[in-house]
């Protein structure tokens, strides 16, 4: 029971799990900093208000902080933004030009992967045809 616990430990997937969070904490850290000085500036700029976590309404003695929402709808806009545009973006076009999964498929032959638009299998080298037009 403790060799399958030290096993665990010290495997190889904990341990990319934990860098794996590690990057993504400070990727958040990264983003969140983005928001604070650049993009809450420029909603502030545009509105006049930075914070909206003050607006709220009273009824019937309830009040509602739609202000918090709306303080909460932003950031997560800005978040998904910033991510989409500083991260997935840019790493679609390196995977782009480095040919990184554009697709497999298999071969009739030997029945290995090969990239989607092969022509020829690279390891039986079996003529496949022409590549479908995408």
């Amino acid at each position: 029971m403790v060799k399958g616990f030290k096993e665990f430990v010290t495997g190889g997937n904990l341990l990319e799990v934990a860098v794996g969070l590690i990057m993504a904490l400070a990727l958040f850290a990264l983003v969140q900093a983005l928001i604070a000085d650049l993009i809450t500036p420029l909603i502030a700029a545009t509105f006049g208000e930075p914070d909206f976590g003050d607006l709220s309404f009273t009824i019937n003695g309830s009040e509602f902080r739609y202000g918090d929402f709306i303080n909460a709808l932003i950031t997560f806009v800005s978040v998904a933004a910033a991510v989409y545009f500083f991260i997935v973006v840019p790493y679609q076009k390196y995977k782009r030009a480095r040919g990184i999964g554009l697709g497999t498929k298999r071969c009739p032959e030997c029945t290995m992967d090969m990239p989607q638009d092969a022509r020829r299998c690279p390891h039986c080298t079996a003529q496949l045809g022409a590549a479908p037009a995408v």
